[in-house]
């Protein structure tokens, strides 16, 4: 295997979407918008859907336009009880431990969801290091700078030698625009800008090897 690195994202990747975790967020940040910055109900959706498009995260927008406290829209956001969602995930598990590599989460949330997930799925320990939205600031994924620090806490200069999976088209495209090797990952095969698409985790090996 040429690979010494593998980036993971978090949300709808490492669970699938079909667990409803990633939707009740969503809605849990369009609550915050209205309840807690009194943005009018009808104007919520369009301008969530805009910051997410302009600035990678609805949350890097409200920083920029609203000057929002983030522990408090961060805590507020994933404030939901994940054993209502997730259950651990052996088969997962056994693939990750079997990686040579040296594994990361990368995740447009922050440090503790990611902890909080980790530890619900049973993979906590297969992960010293959650690269999450705060260590990147004032980046996030899919911009260059975020793969760029992220490789440097990685100790991995070398991007080819770097995978990115993640369940997000614009993410995998960035990643290997690059120079990272990108697998789009989705329970329902669909085509995207990647180096390779997975929807079966037991075939990640055989991917990596093979590129």
């Amino acid at each position: 295997m040429r690979f010494t690195t593998i980036f993971f994202d978090l949300d709808d990747t490492l669970y699938p979407p079909s667990t409803g975790l990633w939707k009740n967020i969503k809605s849990r940040i369009s609550l915050y918008m209205h309840e807690r910055m009194n943005i009018p109900q009808e104007e919520v959706q369009s301008l969530r859907e805009k910051y997410f498009l302009q600035y990678g995260t609805t949350m890097r927008g409200l920083q920029a336009h609203h000057n929002i406290d983030t522990e408090d829209f961060l805590a507020f956001v994933h404030d939901l009880p994940l054993k209502d969602y997730l259950t651990p995930n052996p088969i997962l598990r056994d693939v990750i431990a079997s990686l040579p590599t040296v594994n990361l989460i990368f995740t447009n949330a922050d440090i503790h969801h990611a902890r909080r997930v980790l530890s619900v799925l049973g993979l906590n320990d297969l992960f010293e290091t959650v690269i999450d939205v705060n260590s990147i600031a004032p980046y996030c994924k899919p911009m260059p700078e975020s793969f760029q620090i992220a490789m440097q806490a990685a100790g991995e200069s070398d991007p080819s030698k770097c995978v990115m999976i993640d369940d997000i088209n614009r993410t995998t495209k960035a990643a290997k625009a690059q120079g990272l090797f990108s697998i789009l990952y989705n329970e329902s095969f669909t085509e995207g800008d990647a180096d390779a698409h997975l929807t079966d985790w037991g075939e990640l090996r055989g991917v990596l090897e093979n590129a």
